[in-house]
């Protein structure tokens, strides 16, 4: 009996989607997992057939039944009440939680207090429901859980090292360094994604004996059955299946909160004065749809309009402002372009702002945007640092060099409107099965090395061209995909992450990608399905954890 450790929520992507996906994987394939996360909504998972509450005096109380089940096996989601503090590694907002702190920022006091309450909980789940095999996402904290009631009930552990936990705790903080390498000391397995994970891994935990006989490659994964490429032609018909999903779910930003903050925007403005402009549109709840989301996507012609999509963090760290940055140019080569851009984060005022920048000229205010960025967006991943959005900066700094800058922002003040940006706000995997399948193109510029991409693997899924920076897990996946297609074909997927290259990559790589695209797209499924469909990852992932 398998239990796997999450320590966040099964909707969004990164380790969520991987937990949600391998859990429901192994359902449909007839087993029983237990499930310990914060997930508050088990009612949107056909998979989990009861959700239960672990209270710190040990009371369990059950808060949700499945009356009918959606799959052959089932998920008892087990959920420890853990008060108003969230450990996370880069921050976010979670409808629970008052108090949601970067990891690295917690005192040792809080840091105990949160692993006792989870050590508490997997006790009771392990003895109540004869779990013999235990696995852990993330190098930290979930691994330390796992191993402190591994070595007090004599029951194995594996973990499964995700990058977030990595690069913004481990990597940071020295107390969770000791913590991951006795918790990967004591796992009998390690899985990891590709070569580039299992590199990364050594590096950090050069302590832990025998690491390397411990690791086992467990590549990422798609369920082909939610996406299917579509041709152009039936792109309204997988337009309308969205805007149908959308309907009924709660909203967050509004066309007059947009608005109310464009209207505050001019060249002169930097610091204090900047950032109180953007707050005007902050008042909003995030992790949601927009407002009137069909009223911007019906204005997409499906049929004659180039799409390009983005999904992720709006965050500095995922490079989601090196499209906004190459878009003069881009529009001026496909002058139909549409920019689609999913998700919800602290940078998306700072990226309208640019936008609004580029088609009134003001290219003032759009450097100083590039000069404060990461002040703008509230440093989310804890770094420090600089603030300079660089690879924009880098740039701007090379078109200057050949007295072409000039010329870019002109081609924004002819070509770059508010209406080619379609800010969606948060979507769920319900709705981008719609959605992907509607693009032409996909991008992903992420400036930190992905151990897994699994929005490129969706993409894919999708027959909507994915294009990456080539380094990390995302170098892997290019890699696997660049066999199917004639080189030149390939070689449009790669970004090269180079700080000088990265955004001038995009500009050159984009059109390419939008003018083959259509002719690739059941071979970019075939890799999908082949290769990455998720049944084949459960499998190994089941079969590993019950041989320990």
């Amino acid at each position: 009996m398998i239990c796997v450790l999450h320590g966040y929520l099964l909707e969004g992507s990164g380790s969520n989607l991987w937990t949600r996906s391998v859990v429901e994987s192994l359902c449909r394939d007839g087993e029983t997992v237990h499930l310990m996360a914060q997930e508050n909504h088990p009612e949107r998972y056909p998979f989990v057939s009861e959700a239960r509450h672990y209270h710190p005096d040990g009371a369990v109380e059950t808060f949700y039944r499945n009356p009918g089940g959606g799959v052959a096996g089932c998920c008892i989601l087990h959920k420890p009440v853990l008060g108003a503090t969230l450990p996370v590694y880069v921050w976010d907002r979670y409808e629970e939680f008052s108090r949601v702190v970067p990891m690295v920022d917690l005192g040792d006091e809080e840091v105990e207090s949160y692993l006792e309450k989870n050590v508490r909980a997997l006790t009771r789940i392990v003895r109540d429901n004869g779990v013999t095999a235990i696995h852990a996402n993330h190098a930290v904290l979930m691994s330390v859980v796992a191993q402190r009631v591994s070595e007090a009930e004599g029951i194995p552990f594996a973990i499964m090292p995700h990058g977030s936990a990595l690069e913004y705790a481990v990597k940071r903080d020295p107390r969770f360094l000791r913590l991951g390498t006795e918790a990967f000391t004591a796992a009998r397995l390690v899985f990891v994604h590709g070569d580039e994970m299992r590199a990364r891994v050594h590096a950090i935990f050069p302590n832990v004996p025998g690491l390397e006989e411990k690791m086992l490659d467990l590549h990422l994964g798609v369920d082909t059955s939610q996406f299917e490429p579509v041709p152009r032609a039936e792109r309204p018909r997988k337009a309308a299946q969205l805007m149908e999903s959308l309907a009924g779910l709660p909203r967050g930003r509004t066309p007059a909160q947009t608005d109310a903050m464009l209207a505050g925007l001019r060249g002169d403005l930097a610091g204090a004065t900047l950032q109180d402009a953007l707050a005007i549109g902050r008042d909003f709840v995030s992790k949601v749809p927009d407002a009137e989301l069909e009223v911007k996507l019906g204005a997409i012609d499906w049929k004659a309009d180039a799409t390009l999509l983005y999904v992720g963090r709006l965050i500095s760290a995922k490079g989601v402002q090196e499209v906004i940055a190459a878009l003069p140019l881009l529009l001026e080569r496909t002058p139909k372009l549409r920019l689609v851009l999913v998700g919800h984060g602290p940078l998306r005022e700072p990226l309208e702002a640019m936008v609004w920048a580029l088609e009134h000229g003001e290219r003032a205010l759009f450097e100083q945007i590039v000069a404060e960025g990461r002040a703008l967006e509230g440093d989310p991943e804890g770094e420090g640092g600089g603030q300079e959005l660089t690879k924009v900066a880098l740039f701007l700094g090379a078109l200057r060099e050949r007295g072409e800058l000039d010329a870019y922002y002109e081609a924004g003040q002819r070509h770059v409107r508010r209406d080619k940006v379609i800010f969606t706000g948060y979507l769920t995997h319900r709705e981008l099965r719609y959605l992907f399948p509607c693009c032409d193109a996909a991008v992903f510029p992420s400036l930190v090395k992905e151990a897994g991409p699994l929005v490129f693997l969706e993409a894919l899924a999708s027959g909507a061209f994915p294009l990456g920076t080539y380094f990390g897990g995302m170098k892997a996946s290019i890699d696997s995909v660049a066999e199917a297609l004639p080189p030149e074909v390939a070689e449009a997927m790669k970004l090269d992450p180079a700080p000088e290259n990265t955004v001038a990559d995009i500009v050159r790589h984009v059109p390419r990608a939008l003018e083959v695209g259509e002719r690739y797209k059941e071979a970019l499924f075939r890799v999908a399905r082949d290769r990455y469909d998720w049944s084949s990852v459960s499998k190994t992932f089941r079969d590993e954890l019950n041989s320990l």
